[in-house]
Formats: structure tokens, sequence, C-alpha cells
């Protein structure tokens, strides 16, 4: 980071860390990065403190962590004579979700995969994938088929 001594515009902030001006001020918002101090003229001034922070913030959002679980992380980050096991016991959870999602995203592929290939000529007049997005499967409704009625 490259701040002067009266720290940096929440522009500039925003450039070095690639994070957008309404987002940081969303965090300050949700209590995530501290308020900053103001120049005289009322401009918001960030320093080194709030570089890292953000730095942090933005990791973990991109890890998929939500708002709540990065809440989480930084208090146990900030109160550093907490053991490891605690932000052990946050990831975890968090691993498990993204494992179920992976678990997901696999079933949605192949439903997909499967739909598409019924369209692979491309001439037929009825279009597999359109009528499977239609059509309401009566064992779950919240889920596509790739069968398709002949």
């Amino acid at each position: 980071m490259n701040a002067s001594s009266d720290g940096l515009s929440i522009g500039i902030l925003s450039k070095q860390t690639g994070c957008n001006i309404e987002t940081i001020r969303y965090y300050e918002k949700a209590g995530l990065l501290p308020i900053p101090a103001r120049s005289p003229a009322g401009y918001r001034r960030y320093g080194n403190t709030h570089f890292r922070r953000l730095t942090f913030i933005r990791r973990a959002r991109a890890l998929g962590f939500s708002i709540e679980e990065v809440r989480t992380l930084l208090k146990l980050a900030d109160e550093r004579k907490r053991p490891c096991a605690e932000v052990r016991v946050v990831a975890g959870a968090h691993l498990k979700d993204v494992q179920a999602k992976i678990v997901d995203l696999r079933a949605m592929e192949r439903v997909l995969r499967k739909t598409v290939a019924k369209c692979a000529s491309g001439r037929s007049p009825g279009c597999p994938l359109i009528e499977s997005l239609s059509r309401e499967n009566p064992g779950n409704p919240s889920r596509l088929t790739a069968s398709h009625p002949s």
C-alpha cells in the first residue's frame, strides 16, 4: 500500500484492492471495516489497517464465506489469543457447504449434458431443453430432468 501520511482516499483504496467503492461503504456499514478517519474537508481517509482488513474480507468472500462467517473470522483474527480450533470449526462448516454445492453442481452438469446432447443436431422442431425447463417433474418440481417425452 502506498499511503501518504494522511491515508488513502476511498477511490485509491478501491483501485489498490480491486474492491468497488460501494462495497467498501457496505463493509463499513456492516461493521466489517472500521469507520475511517475524515480529512479536514470531510473525506474518508483509510490506513494500512483498512487495507489489510479489506484484503482479508475480499479473500474470504472469494472463497465463498458468507458475510456472517467473515464477521466471525475477523473477530477470531482480532482476538489472536483464541485458538485456531475455532477458526477450523468455521472453515470446516464452510467446507461442508462447498462440498454439498459441488455435488449439486455435478448433478446439474449431468442433466444439462444429457439435455444438450439431445439438441446436438439442432434440426429437431422441438427443443428438448426448452421442453425440459417447461415441464414440471411430479416427484420434485425444483429438479430438472433430462428425460424427453417420446
